[in-house]
């Protein structure tokens, strides 16, 4: 049972750290900064577009709620990583070529909203989700709290780094680097993450101990029954 445990709770710490270092709450804390960075000088403006932001978040985490049984929890996950990694190749795009042309300024805030909109359905509702229901009875409580503890300590490395190595490397460096990030948490979620959609916590229970033991008969009985229950 150790081992079920330790591979469930390493397997979301990780999930939640990646949650962060995609770069999340650098574009919510630090959207107005980054509107401004683009080339946008007005206060008012750049106060404006950063609710635009908020509002995308909003509504995408709405619609979350719906998609996460519907589409599954990975499936959800992996188009939203997707979308997030085009997302911060655009604003990218738009920072290192802000000194050629104005336009730009305005990619950037399309790769501001796109990143809401693809992160908000999937990898803000994913990860909590799945921490709710993976893990083992026994350390449910535990677990979720150390998996916590991960995200925010993480969000407190990224949002306390932004600013620093923007300033550094350049914002478009900057957001090439949680693209990167973005490529290896889609990796992760690949090779690692299974899929709870319509699972019972038993159910989720075999899954980790087909991973820590092997597959037997039983185990591979009531994982059928509930892939039926899923269609």
């Amino acid at each position: 049972m150790n081992e079920i445990h330790h591979l469930s709770n390493m397997g979301w710490m990780i999930a939640q750290a990646f949650q962060q270092f995609i770069g999340i709450n650098t574009v919510m804390y630090y959207s107005p900064t980054i509107v401004q960075m683009a080339g946008f000088r007005s206060n008012e403006l750049a106060l404006l577009l950063s609710l635009l932001v908020a509002a995308m978040n909003a509504a995408g985490t709405i619609l979350g709620i719906y998609l996460i049984d519907h589409a599954g929890r990975k499936k959800l996950a992996l188009c939203s990583l997707g979308g997030v990694f085009a997302s911060l190749i655009i604003l990218s795009v738009s920072f290192l070529n802000q000194s050629s042309k104005e336009h730009y300024g305005w990619l950037a805030v399309l790769g501001l909203v796109l990143y809401i909109a693809f992160f908000a359905p999937g990898m803000g509702p994913v990860p909590w989700t799945m921490n709710s229901e993976i893990y083992p009875e026994e350390y449910r409580g535990i677990c979720g709290g150390m998996s916590a503890t991960v995200c925010w300590v993480s969000n407190l490395i990224v949002s306390q780094s932004f600013l620093s190595v923007a300033d550094g490397i350049g914002t478009g460096s900057t957001f090439l680097i949680l693209a990167a990030i973005t490529v290896l948490a889609f990796v992760f979620v690949v090779l690692h993450v299974p899929e709870t959609k319509g699972l019972t916590f038993d159910e989720v229970g075999l899954i980790w101990k087909e991973r820590a033991w092997g597959k037997n008969a039983d185990s591979q009985n009531l994982l059928a029954q509930g892939t039926e229950n899923q269609s």
